[in-house]
């Protein structure tokens, strides 16, 4: 297909979310997947080199425009976003979703060891968690699990990219339990709250600005 780098940076361009290769395919027919990846693959190189205001990212299993993080502070003043503020609770119940996904609510709320319902439920209003059916046993609990909003507001293309424990403690020094609970149940997934906010959450601007109260 004649052009085809260029009308796929077109659509990328003005996309607010990411593309994937299989939505280029229906849109872009006949054009083949190799020479969609290609294009895309090419994009993906001159961004790079070009080290510009912006960047071309593999996020959510798709393709996307995004400010680079070293120019947030300037964006900032310029757009004014509103604060979508998540607590350190919610952070930590999102977190555990992530890593046990899928999850009921009783497992979540094992592992913290409070009561988690209000939290959950601020999760499914935002769009970071979403409910996957019902688990076959005795009260048919509801099974949760992340979304792709929350791939793209955490910079992540899939799951298999959430930081393994290792990195987090590379990230996060060691620091004393404040609450006293003991740490043999959920000890990497109790830090990811601080290791995304103090680090992937400065790779990537979105509309959603997360951030502990």
């Amino acid at each position: 297909m004649k052009d085809l780098k260029n009308i796929i940076e077109s659509i990328l361009f003005v996309s607010n979310t990411p593309v994937s290769i299989g939505n280029l395919k229906n849109i872009l027919n006949p054009a083949d997947t190799g020479n969609i990846k290609g294009a895309l693959d090419s994009l993906l190189n001159e961004y790079n080199t070009r080290q510009g205001g912006f960047e071309l990212r593999r996020v959510a299993d798709g393709y996307q425009f995004c400010t680079r993080a070293e120019y947030t502070p300037w964006i900032k003043r310029f757009i004014h976003p509103p604060a979508a503020n998540l607590s350190k609770a919610a952070l930590e119940t999102l977190a555990i979703i992530a890593y046990k996904q899928p999850v009921i609510r009783s497992d979540v709320e094992y592992i913290r060891g409070v009561e988690c319902g209000g939290i959950i439920r601020l999760l499914l209003k935002r769009n970071l968690i979403r409910v996957l059916g019902r688990k076959e046993i005795p009260g048919r609990p509801l099974i949760y699990a992340t979304t792709k909003l929350f791939l793209e507001v955490f910079d992540l293309n899939n799951l298999q990219d959430l930081p393994t424990p290792i990195e987090i403690q590379d990230i996060i020094p060691d620091e004393p339990d404040e609450r006293n609970e003991p740490n043999d149940k959920f000890d990497h997934q109790k830090e990811l709250d601080k290791s995304l906010n103090e680090h992937n959450l400065t790779k990537t601007q979105k509309n959603l600005d997360l951030k502990p109260k």
